[in-house]
């Protein structure tokens, strides 16, 4: 297996739940060490996320995989000083407690970098550790809301709709991985001095919501909720094959629109005003829809497919996870990988490490672990730290 870039680098996870385990995450798959700090006993409480098998909470397999799990009650003076030791030896800390948190348990920047000037220490919270909210307890249904994304997903006439996933935490968790990248190779351009960063959960989705806001500076416009339809591009939408089923289709360019009609036998429209261009058809989307989902409705599935490839014209089913597990395509990529987990006992499957680099690719090694797995290979084997003491700290060592 080629070397993983990452490699060296020493991550102390002090996070919880979504965001900045996420990010962890990101980083493990390419090879940096990850130790995780887990509460003694109960652990991390994403494991009662969810659904679980035999007890065995299932999404925290995924966001906690290929990190190792320590027990440390970082609010007693022997968790303090465990976890000041740690980051000594560490390039990154990464938390998602509510500002001041740290600070409260001796564990701020000053104390944990104090022996190690170049640590670096990410930050995640709700609405950030400045401006009159950074008080406020914070999580990404919030964010969702606060940034606006909910204000613009839903139907024209119904309530705004929050997504059915942990949007703004999984795009925190991407954002907070890449600055967490930036700020270790900012050492370089900083004498070699770590830094702290700062990343509200709010902000990236705030980011990737589109042209909002330069729109409302220079049109005063804000906007609305329209389902799947987008304010520059029409096309836009799913429709309903004869065989009930779901296709997304978007004309974005004249010339995909063009190949679009001829698929779907109705090149009569582009000669219709109304849908001439994109500027015309976003004014007259309702109506463009509703000729496009009489088309789409004459042919299944199957043949819509045949269709639009043979006239190089862009679709997609709208699958759910069994189909995307069956895809050849998905299966062909590598996008889901097989792991044996002792504790599941047996293999499970989950997503695959996003991207393929040519010469370092990432990998997933193992699933998340057991509570404490790690607590002798590393407090007793690294940190040398007496096994009674240990145990005496109401933390158990896995043989």
């Amino acid at each position: 297996m080629a070397a993983l870039p990452l490699a060296g680098i020493r991550v102390l996870d002090l996070s919880n739940f979504l965001a900045a385990p996420m990010a962890a995450m990101f980083l493990a798959d390419f090879g940096a060490e990850v130790v995780k700090i887990e509460q003694p006993g109960s652990g991390d409480e994403m494991r009662l996320w969810g659904n679980n098998k035999n007890g065995v909470g299932l999404y925290f397999k995924v966001i906690n995989r290929n990190k190792k799990s320590v027990t440390l009650d970082l609010r007693t003076p022997f968790g303090r000083d465990a976890a000041l030791r740690l980051a000594r030896e560490s390039d990154l800390v990464l938390e998602n407690y509510r500002p001041g948190t740290l600070e409260k348990w001796g564990l701020g920047y000053d104390a944990l970098s104090a022996g190690n000037p170049a640590l670096v220490l990410v930050r995640v919270s709700g609405f950030g550790q400045t401006g009159p909210n950074s008080h406020r307890p914070g999580f990404g249904t919030l964010a969702e809301a606060y940034a606006g994304f909910a204000h613009i997903n839903g139907e024209a006439k119904g309530p705004p709709l929050l997504p059915g996933f942990g949007l703004a935490d999984s795009t925190t968790g991407l954002m907070a991985a890449f600055l967490a990248m930036v700020a270790l190779k900012g050492r370089e351009a900083n004498g070699g001095r770590g830094q702290v960063v700062d990343l509200a959960i709010y902000e990236t989705l705030f980011t990737l919501l589109g042209p909002q806001v330069i729109n409302f500076d220079q049109l005063g416009l804000v906007q609305q909720r329209d389902g799947s339809r987008l304010p520059f591009t029409a096309p836009r939408n799913t429709y309903r094959t004869r065989d009930k089923r779901w296709v997304s289709m978007a004309g974005s360019a004249q010339s995909i629109f063009v190949r679009v009609l001829a698929a779907l036998e109705v090149p009569q429209l582009v000669e219709d005003p109304r849908f001439a261009d994109n500027r015309a058809r976003l004014v007259n989307a309702i109506a463009l829809d509703v000729e496009l989902q009489k088309a789409f409705e004459r042919f299944d599935l199957d043949e819509i497919m045949r269709r639009f490839e043979a006239a190089g014209a862009a679709v997609a089913p709208v699958n759910d996870i069994a189909q995307i597990l069956a895809d050849p395509h998905v299966l062909a990529r590598g996008d889901v990988t097989t792991l044996e987990d002792a504790e599941l006992g047996g293999p499970l499957r989950m997503q695959n490490v996003a991207g393929k680099l040519s010469a370092t690719p990432g990998t997933v090694r193992w699933a998340g672990p057991r509570v404490g797995e790690h607590n002798r290979e590393i407090l007793i084997g690294r940190l040398g730290l007496d096994a009674a003491a240990v145990r005496a700290a109401g933390i158990d060592l896995p043989s």
